[in-house]
């Protein structure tokens, strides 16, 4: 008798290489148990609009009936919402399973072991990840902690796809729309724009879509709109590049319910000028706390902080920002710390969350400095 070929498998032999070889993204921690004051993944302090829960309910339609039926295949409501949002044509709109899907679709359709990807370092961790899965090079292009960063390094990376965040993460600097077009006009392949905290800042990118063919711009509810819970994103791009993105994307990608709620969100924009705009006045605020303490605090057009811990003898640095995460979590405060990038190591990334829990971040530093 045979000996059974189940007994030989061999796993790591079936695992492709990209996979093998790729270490999986880190996101930040989620505490389940209560108690916690959590400003370490960006979320909104804010509920979604009340609209947007009665269009989930409404969708439901009492029974849940709808769920037993697919939903649009290209989320052509969600297209159509966000087209008229932002002045374009549907054509130009390409619907996602949160902004990181339609960075995984980037990836899919745009690079390969003979055209790499590229990015600004340090920037969203998870771009690397998704190049790696797709057996693609990542050049990484440095960037100062103003936001200086070399258009000809970029041109010259031999990549056929670049991200830059806008602003970006984890500093919170946002690039103006003069140096993205110079990238735009030097960069012979794909710009993805990823304007997951733009709500949050006072310029973006979009006036720069039809005047070039190769930006694409993403956009992401988790932030802005208080539906991270959802993932809903999209793309703003030239038809022909949406076209490509189209035949990568997975069927269905996006769900009944989440459809409709990126449409109701979209369409009120009355309540979301005003959540966004309270964010931002305790993003200045507590920078404001911050730097009277003696902390160094970039300037944010996100809805986080990037700052600096300053001790009771003056000294910073990145055994400092370390002991400051550590001493925050043992009193249930999380926030974000990169230790790996000289450039943040010093640095502590605060998410923004309703002002009581500011207090409680402010109350917890100031135990710390004791």
């Amino acid at each position: 008798m045979k000996a059974s070929l189940a007994s030989s498998f061999d796993l790591a032999r079936c695992v492709s290489p990209g996979v093998a070889a790729q270490p999986a993204y880190t996101p930040g921690e989620q505490p389940q148990e209560a108690g916690w004051t959590k400003l370490n993944t960006n979320e909104n302090p804010f509920p979604p609009s009340p609209k947007v829960v009665a269009a989930i309910r409404a969708e439901l339609g009492g029974t849940g009936n709808t769920l037993r039926l697919y939903p649009s295949p290209a989320s052509s409501p969600l297209r159509a919402a966000a087209a008229k949002f932002h002045g374009v044509a549907e054509e130009n709109v390409l619907a996602g399973n949160g902004s990181d899907d339609v960075l995984n679709l980037l990836v899919r359709a745009f690079s390969c072991p003979e055209n790499p990807a590229a990015m600004l370092e340090p920037s969203y961790s998870l771009y690397p990840v998704l190049a790696g899965l797709n057996t693609a090079r990542m050049k990484k292009i440095p960037v100062s902690l103003e936001g200086e960063f070399s258009v000809d390094a970029v041109a010259d990376s031999g990549a056929k796809l670049f991200f830059l965040t806008n602003p970006n993460a984890p500093l919170g600097i946002a690039f103006s729309p003069e140096q993205i077009a110079a990238v735009l006009e030097r960069f012979p392949g794909v710009v993805v724009v990823d304007e997951a905290y733009a709500p949050f800042a006072d310029r973006d990118a979009t006036g720069l879509l039809g005047a070039y063919p190769n930006l694409v711009i993403s956009r992401t509810f988790s932030k802005a709109y208080a539906l991270a819970g959802m993932r809903i994103g999209y793309a703003l791009a030239d038809a022909a590049v949406i076209a490509v993105l189209d035949r990568v994307r997975d069927s269905y990608n996006l769900d009944r319910l989440a459809q409709a709620a990126g449409v109701a969100a979209l369409e009120d924009r009355a309540y979301y000028d005003d959540v966004i705009a309270r964010i931002r006045a305790v993003r200045e605020s507590t920078a404001k706390e911050l730097r009277r303490r003696g902390w160094r605090v970039l300037p944010s057009q996100a809805n986080f902080l990037m700052a600096a811990p300053v001790s009771s003898a003056g000294a910073s640095g990145p055994e400092i920002a370390a002991a400051c995460f550590a001493f925050l979590k043992t009193h249930k405060v999380l926030v974000r710390y990169f230790p790996n990038h000289p450039l943040t190591a010093p640095f502590l990334r605060i998410s923004i969350g309703s002002a009581e829990e500011m207090q409680t971040f402010l109350n917890t530093i100031d135990a710390w400095a004791q």
